[in-house]
């Protein structure tokens, strides 16, 4: 539940905004505060900073020729999680800053903290886009949309190292990657997955970015059913393209490692038809205390 919100404010020179909550059934999941609510919510105070920068009443964006445009993630971050120390009716708020990082390209970070202090940091980089031929999001390619958001300061590091790194991801050359190294073998486990229209798209009728986090955890838990599941630590989320309804996806998971600490692993994510890879996602748990 949100229960007051800041108005935008300069800081710096950046854009930032302060909503505060109390966890509710929506905001919690099994393992505390829900990921999934987690990274809707701050997909949404991104998109929403993008309009209020361009002067947007609402956050709708078009081209020249007036296709619509959307701002789609080409990369998210979740840092520094303990999510499951919020429960019932704790308070929470969520500090957020939006930057430019060049042409069409935005970076965003969220703060989540509670009375006990830090739970999470979630950072997300951003582009605009638009589909070549309606209806198709096979055809998504990259947009400029009338009104842009100002563009504020100097690039940040951590918005070029996120950049950089899902460069890497999406060539398959990214080597080692939060203790992980990069397999050179078969998968250790491969599903199918069939992204449902009702739940895993979006208004805009995208396979919504979201939903891959979750599917990840789907096909984990159908995998794994740990007696006691573990919770998120870190996630990191590459995109690299979308699927139409109807496109069944592969998940392969070429690591996974469990251990005392935890579990941990990657996951890349192709479309069946074509064998084109939408995603990686690379995923580090610890057991819960």
């Amino acid at each position: 539940m949100e229960v007051s919100q800041c108005i935008h404010r300069e800081f710096d020179r950046n854009v930032r905004t302060q909503n505060k909550y109390i966890a509710g059934m929506p905001e919690l999941a099994y393992t505390g505060l829900s990921e999934n609510w987690l990274l809707k919510t701050c997909g949404d105070r991104h998109w929403q900073s993008l309009a209020h920068e361009a002067g947007l009443s609402e956050p709708e964006f078009r081209d020249v020729d007036g296709n619509p445009v959307y701002a789609a993630f080409t990369a998210v971050s979740l840092r520094e999680a303990a999510l499951e120390g919020l429960g019932e009716n704790n308070r929470f708020s969520i500090q957020s800053t939006l930057t430019a990082s060049g042409g069409a390209h935005y970076f965003s970070t969220h703060e989540v903290e509670s009375g006990a202090g830090s739970c999470a940091r979630v950072s997300m980089a951003s582009t605009f886009i638009r589909r070549q031929r309606e209806g198709d999001n096979r055809t998504v390619v990259k947009a400029m949309p009338i009104a842009v958001p100002g563009s504020r300061r100097a690039i940040s590091v951590q918005a070029q190292d996120m950049v950089l790194l899902r460069r890497r991801f999406r060539a398959g050359n990214w080597g080692a990657h939060l203790g992980l190294e990069q397999p050179s073998g078969r998968a250790r486990h491969v599903a199918e997955f069939l992204p449902c229209p009702y739940n895993d798209f979006n208004g805009a009728n995208l396979l919504y970015f979201a939903s891959f986090q979750a599917m990840v955890d789907r096909v984990e838990w159908n995998w794994k059913r740990f007696s006691s599941p573990p919770v998120v630590a870190a996630r990191d989320l590459f995109f690299h393209g979308n699927v139409n309804i109807g496109d069944a996806l592969e998940l392969s998971f070429s690591i996974a490692r469990q251990d005392a600490g935890g579990l941990s692993h990657w996951c890349e994510i192709r479309r069946l038809s074509d064998g084109e890879k939408v995603a990686d996602v690379i995923t580090i748990k610890r057991w819960r205390s």
